[in-house]
């Protein structure tokens, strides 16, 4: 079974880096769901608004910086993801410590980096 990747700050813009990742993570056959403010697509992949329910979520991989994230908190937590990834400029103490007190792993590294050098 693929592993599925949730990307918070989904961007149809091919200039952000949550959408070079989408095209990334689907290159290396990963199932995964974009959350962004607008809806769209990159590829096959769409980005849904809202905060939809996604079962079966390993992985969160974050593109949204600190001050806009609070709104997703509860959010990652009914994911019940295996872990999440703070890409750079989306490190977050705050939210770091929340899932450590629901024992979800977490990592400050960059999703492209982690996959190309086989540490995804």
């Amino acid at each position: 079974m693929m592993k599925k990747v949730v990307v918070i700050g989904a961007s149809s813009n091919e200039e952000r880096y949550s959408n070079k990742a989408i095209k990334l993570l689907r290159a290396y056959s990963y199932e995964v769901v974009g959350v962004g403010l607008k809806s769209g697509f990159v590829g096959d992949v769409e980005i849904k608004t809202g905060l939809p329910m996604i079962e079966n979520t390993d992985t969160v991989t974050i593109y949204v910086g600190q001050k806009n994230q609070p709104v997703f908190y509860e959010y990652i937590l009914q994911l019940k993801p295996q872990r999440v990834i703070f890409n750079p400029g989306a490190e977050n103490e705050e939210l770091e410590n929340i899932l450590s007190k629901n024992n979800i792993a977490f990592e400050e590294a960059c999703t492209m980096v982690m996959l190309t050098t086989g540490q995804f």
